[in-house]
């Protein structure tokens, strides 16, 4: 069985990093002719950073992480690190079902300059909750890289639970969530078993406003693709405590969450942005082209953001 670590809770230095907060993107990987569009990915990168986003999140789920080669993967990681130039965070998404992979693709986050790895709780496998602490546990002791673990159970199957996050997070190097459960409740039993200054970010945009307004500190978020101004205004108003802004901001951004997962993801962003003129629509097998009633829903959603 795998070491737990076991220093004392709430009391290592390393969970307090402000600047993991606010509007994070989940990088959508641009396709050209089949190939990864390396100079519509680096725009998409500086489009982001003008726009205000906090941190960029390269090689997650919406960036078809499934669908990309390894090599293509590494790439990616490595483009948005140059591109970004140290201007906001980069967290790599470095998750895999299996736990040596995940280990490799920490390590090159790491050794390219990623501020912190992005890992996934392991899909397909379907490991018990000491599997998955003992999968968290052997990154965290093989990499010094701060870990934001991503529990989505409706991608991967398994939950993972309060008290398996907490029992990960006396770990130094595990500093914090993105939890795409949907579940608010869940802010609050992290903070009374783990602390405040574990770091607790939304996967799930529709509900962001909520997660906040429970103690999250912002979200990875997939329409910030689209809206990155809206998104970091909205994050902003959030953490600066001004929720009449931010329930403005979300009711007008609501549209759009809903008509991005209209269709499977990143489909709808992907279509959105080539209406910007900023990447082409093109996703990779097994996802397809967004039916019309899709895009004609993305369309009007964008005019309503004053997008188009």
């Amino acid at each position: 069985m795998a070491r737990v670590w076991s220093a004392p809770e709430f009391e290592v230095p390393m969970k307090v990093s402000p600047m993991f907060k606010g509007s994070m993107t989940a990088l959508v990987t641009p396709f050209k002719n089949g190939a990864v569009d390396e100079k519509a990915f680096a725009a998409l990168v500086e489009r982001q950073i003008a726009a205000g986003t906090h941190a960029l999140v390269p090689a997650g789920t919406t960036g078809e992480t499934p669908a990309l080669t390894l090599e293509e993967r590494l790439s990616v990681v490595e483009l948005c690190i140059e591109v970004s130039g140290g201007r906001v965070p980069v967290i790599a998404g470095t998750g895999v079902n299996a736990t040596a992979a995940s280990i490799q693709l920490q390590q090159h986050a790491k050794e390219k300059g990623a501020d912190a790895g992005l890992v996934v709780a392991p899909y397909y496998n379907k490991p018990s909750q000491a599997g998955i602490l003992a999968h968290f546990t052997a990154i965290a002791d093989a990499v010094a890289l701060p870990i934001f673990v991503y529990n989505i159970p409706g991608r991967s199957i398994v939950d993972i639970t309060p008290e398996t996050m907490a029992e990960m997070a006396r770990h130094p190097n595990v500093i914090g969530v993105k939890d795409a459960t949907g579940d608010m409740s869940r802010v609050t039993r992290h903070r009374n078993l783990i602390g405040d200054a574990f770091i607790q970010l939304s996967g799930d945009d529709a509900t962001a406003l909520g997660y906040n307004a429970h103690g999250g500190q912002g979200a990875i978020s997939v329409t910030s693709n689209v809206a990155p101004d809206l998104c970091a205004r909205f994050q902003n108003a959030c953490l600066d405590g001004r929720w009449d802004e931010a329930r403005m901001l979300n009711d007008q951004l609501q549209p759009l969450h809903e008509a991005l997962f209209s269709a499977p993801s990143p489909g709808p962003s992907k279509y959105a942005l080539s209406l910007l003129g900023l990447c082409e629509e093109e996703v990779r097998l097994p996802l397809v082209e967004c039916p019309d009633p899709v895009k004609q829903k993305v369309r009007a959603a964008m005019e309503g953001c004053g997008l188009l």
